[in-house]
Formats: C-alpha cells, sequence, structure tokens
C-alpha cells in the first residue's frame, strides 16, 4: 500500500496561509502599512481602485531593500523583525512572522519597486499566484512602492464572498484610521478611485483625532494620562454629553498596535455606568504602554487580540484612570473669557470707614430650656413663601386625595369597558381598555387573560411596514425643515451614507451632500416628530452596519429594518389613552403584528390559568 502523507506545495500552502491572513482587501492595506511603519517611513500613500479589488497601491519614503531583500521579502517566514525564539517575547514591531508578502503574492499579481537611500537604482520584482514572473533593475524613488492588482483572482470563490464595495472600502478606511491615530508623527494620504479621502499631515495625537473625525471633536476630548509601575495610559476620552448610541469611535492601542479587548472595554463603559444609560455609548481612544514582555500578540492571525499578563490590574487601573480624568472634566469647568458678563468690584477710598463684622449672640441662650417662641425665631429667617408654605402643608395632598380611585374601582371600569369584545381583532376599538406599565408595556384584558404590548417593538413593526411600502412603491414624503440640519460625519460613514442617499430620501430624509464628509439635512419624515434628524441618522447607520451581517435579505428591507429601529418611540416615553389606542390600532393592521422587524416578541399573554394559579395556596 503506497504511502499518503506528502508535503503540499509552496503555492498551495501560501493560499491556506493567505486564508487566515488576507480576509479582504483591507487585510492587504493593513499589512503594507505595517510593513512601510517598520521601515521607519515619514510618509505613506494609499492608492485604491473599486474598493481594493481592482487595485491597491501603498507608497512609502522608507529606507527600502536591497535587490536580493526584495526577492527574499516574498517567500514564506522571511522576516528581519526576529532571529530566535525569545524575540518574541520582546515584539516592538508592527510585523515579525514574515506570512504577509506571501500571503498577498499567492492570491493576486504584486509588483514591488524599491529602492535605499544610498542606492543609485532600484529593483523591481513581479510576482503572479506565488511565481516570479520578473525581477530586474529599474529607477525609482527611495523606499518601497506595492502594487497590488485582482486580488482573488486565482480563488473566485473567495472573490464572490466580498461585500458590496462600499462595505469594502469602509474596511479600508477603518484600518487606516487606525494606523493614523497611533503613528500621529506620519503623513497619511488616502486615495479612492482618484478621489482624495485622506490627507493627514503630521500632527500631535489631539490634532489626529480631529483631522480624522472632525472639528466638532475638539469639544469632546477628556485628557487620560496614568502612569504607573505596570502600566502608562494616556489619550482621550469623549464627554458624557457628547455620547452617540454608536460604538464606532472606540479604539484601544498597546505600545501603538490596534487592539480588541473586550475585557477592557468593560472597564471603561464601568466608568461610565452611573453617567450615561445603558444604551449610549461613549468615544475614547486609549493608548496603553506596557513591557513587551508582559503581552503576547501572536495568539490571532490578525495580531488584534493580544493577551496580557497582569489584566485584573490593568482593568482595576483603566477604570481609576477613566473615572480620574471625568472627575476633573466634571469638578473644573471650562472659563470663557469672551464673554460679556462685568463683574461689580468695590473699590475702596481713602476716607473709608472699614468695620468689623458684628455677630448677635444670646449669652443666656440655654438649648434645654424650653422657648416658646422657637418656631417663631425659625420662621424669622424664613422668606414668605416658606412660612405660607409650611402654614399650608396639610392641604397639598386634599384635592388629590379625592381623585385617587381604589384598585377595585379600577378593576370595575375595566370590565365594564372591555365588555364582552376581548378578543384580539377587537382589542383597538375598546375605549379605556388599555394601561402603560413602567413607561415600556401596554397591557390589556383580552379573553384568554392579559395582554402585554412591547410599545417600542410595536412601533418598529408599525415603522417598518410603512417604510417598506414606501420604498417599494418608489413614493416620496417629505416634511420640510425651517432651519437646515448640518451633519458631519466620519470618512466610513459618509461613503455609507453617500450610496443609501436615493433610498433614505424616499422614506422622507431631504439630504444632501454637503461639502467633504458632511451632509445637510432640509427634511425628515413627519413620524419622527421633533425627533432630532442628526441622532436618528448617526442611529440608522450603525443599526445599517450591523444588518449587513445578515444572508438574503433585500436592500429595501435592510433600509426600513434600519431606520424603523432608529426612529422608534423609546422606552420610558409616558403615553396617553389615545396614543396606546392608535398604536395598537396600527399595529393590528400591521402583516405580522406578533415580531418586530428584527424577530423579537412584540406580544405576550398572561393567561387566565396562570394567574389564577399564582393565587393559589
Amino acid at each position: 500500500m503506497p504511502d499518503i502523507i506528502h508535503l503540499l506545495p509552496d503555492s498551495v500552502a501560501n493560499q491556506i496561509a493567505a486564508g487566515e491572513v488576507i480576509q479582504r482587501p483591507a487585510s492587504v492595506v493593513k499589512e503594507l502599512i505595517e510593513n512601510a511603519l517598520d521601515a521607519e517611513s515619514t510618509q505613506i500613500s494609499i492608492n485604491i481602485k473599486d474598493a481594493g479589488k481592482t487595485l491597491i497601491q501603498v507608497i512609502d519614503n522608507g529606507h527600502g531593500m536591497s535587490e536580493t531583500d526584495a526577492r527574499m521579502a516574498f517567500e514564506r517566514h522571511a522576516t528581519s523583525k526576529i532571529i530566535k525564539a525569545e524575540d518574541l517575547f520582546a515584539i516592538t514591531t508592527m510585523g515579525f512572522r514574515g506570512e504577509a508578502l506571501a500571503s498577498v503574492a499567492a492570491i493576486s499579481n504584486v509588483e514591488l519597486r524599491t529602492k535605499r537611500t544610498d542606492d543609485e537604482i532600484g529593483t523591481s520584482v513581479q510576482i503572479s499566484a506565488s511565481k516570479v514572473i520578473s525581477q530586474e533593475p529599474c529607477s525609482c524613488n527611495t523606499g518601497s512602492n506595492f502594487t497590488v492588482k485582482n486580488l482573488f483572482y486565482n480563488l473566485p470563490a473567495r472573490r464572490k464572498f466580498l461585500k458590496s464595495s462600499t462595505t469594502e472600502f469602509r474596511n479600508i478606511i477603518e484600518e487606516v484610521q487606525r494606523t493614523a491615530f497611533s503613528h500621529p508623527e506620519i503623513t497619511f494620504i488616502l486615495r479612492h478611485n482618484e478621489t482624495e479621502i485622506f490627507n493627514l499631515p503630521a500632527s500631535n495625537l489631539k490634532q489626529r483625532i480631529i483631522n480624522v473625525i472632525g472639528k466638532n471633536k475638539n469639544q469632546n476630548l477628556i485628557t487620560v494620562n496614568t502612569e504607573t509601575s505596570i502600566i502608562n495610559i494616556q489619550g482621550y476620552i469623549g464627554k458624557p454629553e457628547f455620547a452617540k448610541k454608536s460604538t464606532g469611535e472606540q479604539y484601544f492601542f498597546v505600545n501603538r498596535r490596534f487592539m480588541k479587548h473586550p475585557y477592557f472595554y468593560k472597564a471603561l463603559m464601568m466608568a461610565y455606568s452611573k453617567i450615561l444609560p445603558p444604551d449610549v455609548y461613549p468615544s475614547f481612544y486609549i493608548f496603553l504602554t506596557v513591557n513587551p514582555g508582559t503581552i503576547d500578540v501572536n495568539i490571532h492571525p490578525t495580531k488584534t487580540e493580544v493577551k496580557f499578563e497582569n489584566e485584573i490590574a490593568i482593568f482595576q487601573i483603566l477604570v481609576a484612570a477613566t473615572r480620574e480624568a471625568l472627575g476633573k472634566f466634571n469638578i473644573a469647568p471650562s472659563l470663557d473669557f469672551n464673554t460679556n458678563t462685568e463683574f461689580q468690584i468695590p473699590v475702596l477710598k481713602k476716607d473709608t470707614e472699614i468695620k468689623m463684622p458684628e455677630i448677635k449672640t444670646d449669652p443666656f441662650y440655654n438649648p434645654f430650656v424650653p422657648d416658646k417662641n422657637s418656631t417663631n425665631q425659625w420662621l424669622s429667617g424664613r422668606s414668605l413663601r416658606d412660612v405660607r408654605n409650611l402654614q399650608n402643608w396639610e392641604t397639598l395632598y386634599k384635592n388629590s386625595e379625592q381623585k385617587i380611585e381604589q384598585p377595585s374601582d379600577i378593576e370595575t371600569k375595566i370590565q365594564r369597558k372591555a365588555g364582552d369584545k376581548t378578543d384580539i381583532e377587537t382589542v383597538q376599538s375598546q375605549t379605556g381598555s388599555f394601561f402603560q406599565y413602567k413607561n415600556k408595556y401596554i397591557m390589556t384584558p383580552v379573553k384568554s387573560g392579559l395582554m402585554l404590548i412591547d410599545q417600542k417593538r410595536a412601533h418598529e413593526r408599525i415603522l417598518f411596514e410603512n417604510y417598506l411600502i414606501t420604498l417599494n412603491n418608489r413614493i416620496k414624503i417629505v416634511q420640510k425643515s425651517l432651519y437646515p440640519v448640518i451633519m458631519e460625519l466620519v470618512p466610513a460613514d459618509f461613503e455609507l451614507l453617500n450610496e443609501l442617499i436615493p433610498e433614505i430620501q424616499l422614506l422622507g430624509f431631504d439630504i444632501e451632500i454637503f461639502g467633504k464628509n458632511a451632509i445637510v439635512i432640509n427634511g425628515s419624515p413627519s413620524e419622527l416628530g421633533d425627533t432630532n434628524p442628526v441622532e436618528i441618522i448617526e442611529h440608522f447607520l450603525e443599526i445599517y452596519k450591523n444588518e449587513q451581517n445578515s444572508i438574503g435579505d433585500e436592500i429595501n428591507e435592510k433600509i426600513a429594518c434600519s431606520l424603523a429601529i432608529a426612529s422608534s418611540v423609546n422606552y420610558g416615553k409616558k403615553m396617553t389613552e389615545e396614543e396606546m389606542r392608535n398604536l395598537i390600532d396600527r399595529l393590528f393592521a400591521c402583516t405580522t403584528p406578533s415580531y418586530s422587524p428584527d424577530g423579537k416578541p412584540v406580544i405576550t399573554i398572561l393567561t387566565n390559568e396562570e394567574l389564577e394559579k399564582r393565587f393559589k395556596i
């Protein structure tokens, strides 16, 4: 029987490795930028076409490579970052495994043009599917110029499962932003289809955040700076009043490497726990500096997960540092020297007589001897309003007591108003049979028991079906705003919204492009009422990005679902009986009233049998 174990060819092994390292075009951008950073570049330019599916070009002005190094860089596990196994426990570079270029070359057409400072001529290397096509001298600038074309051309299945161009380019923007935050001293330029997206000059961290996210971030940032023997924490956190319903602007870095760490994220949220409601999230840009020997960055192929040696201690320090920064912000209010407030400061003249303040005391006062005039003495220092309130306190609840009904009276009214029509189909026609519990649930008696309706999910279902009808029928209904609102977005969200503007306009939003990464909102759907359209758009974008992971949904359904969830009535809103009746009428007019657009239950019934069991001994 012949042997069946054999070694894989290098080309196949590289494709397998590429499946772990290169997941999408953004992965290529990340690896090439990290190589440029390790080459000590001061300027990095990224050119993208068709969200990276056609072209990814990264140009840097770093050290460059020799002719031999340019060829060796594409071999598996070829690296200049580590030599022995002990080096893995003291990693200070962004890349170290030597898999990136070999993986990229296995699934695309790659050309490298590179030259060192002392060399008179550079080197050009062309590789396709791990096969070297040519290597020859060339004329080029100092540094490296990587050009990656036709990504996944030899893996059509992988290329087929790439997301839309908007989604893939949004991931590229996110990778560039992460690197730009951690290296503000480096100039970054990003272009997509010949359009400049970023042009970030070298600056400090705060200015880099403002240049990336927007000028309005300047008033939102609180400085965090804590140094301990275990870890140093620097960066910025967002003020509570500027928190959003989205989690997009949250970044953790360790030794200038971006990471995802749910445990430390919990520490940040714990610091904000008593300041923000549970469905609102602050922004933060936290940079951790630790001894490289106390962390492990080699536990995930993308190197975005990091293991810490002292996680519990760092957790506590992070909570304390964040609370300290928030405390300083709350205790020390900002001073505005541009106000027109005039302070009246008295001026002493030479002939002004200065008198010591006098305090009247009773040397014969005995606290153990009752004083008949004690009440009058207490009232003597009070205002006339306080005295009247004290005298008339008995009448405070006099009128309200007459209006309070006993539970038995309320139950009688429910039964009398409900009558015999207790079927679900006729619930909405019963007057006076709806009650709100904790401003969250609507209760009404039905034939089989007690029906409870989630008011937010019910509104989501109503809005979803209305929006879906509007989108499918291409009906445009807009309520113009008296004052247009200008909304500034991060580049990734701007690209996403720009693609969805035609569909959003059909839903009743009058939106136009207003310069770079900004839109103007001239109108909004009438159903939103006085709701801030900026908050609705922000919440919509966050939900839509999460909804993109669902499979098989039509674009109209995703948009309708996302906007319905974002614009529905929130928990905590007190509703009148007429509003509850109207909501229930509209809910039971829907095709699927029992479930929200994202599949959560809207209605539940507490049966008569369940109620009776609770009262049995």
